[in-house]
């Protein structure tokens, strides 16, 4: 994975906002794309380092259960997501966005939830 992100971080055409790993007693990798078409796209090209790696993995480990491995995909839209830092660098998906104060009508989560909205549907 390290080699991966090494090459979504010098290649940001290709759709890679971010990634926090953790390394205990398991390796847990989170990344943030600015498209779920990007990502897949990503996912299946031959000539990126993702592919030639999961093949390899698979003829070496298979369903062996030597390795197990758990992925979960999510898709979010504007105004259905929040990231509060109080106290602390960004981090996560607010590292890979922008951030924003939670000022005027952001102070509560709801009022966060609706920034994005049209005014006039509500």
């Amino acid at each position: 994975m390290p080699r991966m992100v090494t090459e979504l971080r010098r290649q940001p055409a290709l759709g890679f906002l971010h990634a926090e790993m953790w390394f205990s007693r398991t390796i847990i990798l989170v990344q943030y794309w600015r498209s779920m078409e990007q990502l897949l796209a990503y996912a299946k090209n031959k000539q990126a380092h993702h592919l030639p790696a999961w093949q390899a993995f698979n003829n070496a480990v298979g369903t062996d259960g030597s390795v197990g491995i758990w992925h979960e995909t999510y898709t979010a839209a504007a105004g259905t997501y929040e990231s509060v830092y109080v106290n602390m660098p960004a981090f996560g998906l607010g590292k890979a966005g922008t951030l924003q104060a939670a000022s005027g009508g952001k102070q509560s989560a709801a009022g966060r939830l609706r920034a994005d909205q049209d005014p006039r549907s509500e």
